[in-house]
């Protein structure tokens, strides 16, 4: 069975159409119109495995926002999409990358409820290139909200934003690879005492 999810996603800022493939092989074909945020996406299809095609027209006239918000609630619904029943899979993961000075840890769990907790060092540089640094909670939220799962990511210490951001990105992609992985021991069974997730 595949897991593959597509979502195109299509407002009066955006047009959206991100693919993905679970069980991949790190493949990117990523243009959002923000370099930073097209490097961060290419991040996590390689470290998460996933095939990850992700094409984003928006209204880069006015700011990013839109963009990168519209791509983070697209690729949200597909990697929900590509989940499917979540029968087999491990459903939680947890991953801790340092990025030289930086270091990020990410816990992740499929639940099927959707919950944010993200804190990361303060007064760091508000821009990187034409990428607004707040917006990485905010991508975070947009994407736990439609990929209804519950994610904490810390950092607890980092100077380059840079690699502050950089490394939350590397470490989700491997939380979520794992977590989201078939577990050989649990083939057909839902991991979850409720029977639903």
């Amino acid at each position: 069975m595949t897991r593959v999810g597509r979502v195109e996603r299509t407002t009066k800022e955006t047009s959206v159409l991100v693919e993905i493939d679970l069980d991949g092989t790190g493949k990117t074909d990523i243009a959002t119109g923000v370099g930073f945020y097209d490097h961060m996406l290419d991040q996590l299809g390689r470290h998460g495995l996933f095939d990850l095609t992700v094409k984003t027209d928006g209204d880069l006239h006015i700011d990013s926002h839109h963009t990168i918000e519209d791509t983070a609630l697209a690729l949200g619904a597909a990697f929900k999409q590509a989940l499917g029943d979540k029968v087999g899979i491990y459903r939680f993961g947890n991953c801790t990358v340092p990025l030289d000075e930086s270091l990020a840890q990410v816990t992740v769990d499929l639940s099927g409820r959707p919950y944010l907790v993200h804190t990361e060092p303060e007064k760091m540089a508000p821009m990187i290139g034409e990428y607004d640094t707040t917006m990485t909670r905010h991508i975070l939220e947009s994407f736990v909200a439609q990929a209804q799962i519950a994610l904490h990511v810390h950092v607890p210490y980092g100077r380059n934003a840079h690699h502050i951001v950089e490394c939350q990105f590397k470490a989700l992609a491997r939380a979520l690879r794992y977590a989201s992985e078939r577990d050989p021991r649990a083939a057909g069974i839902l991991p979850s005492t409720k029977g639903a997730l």
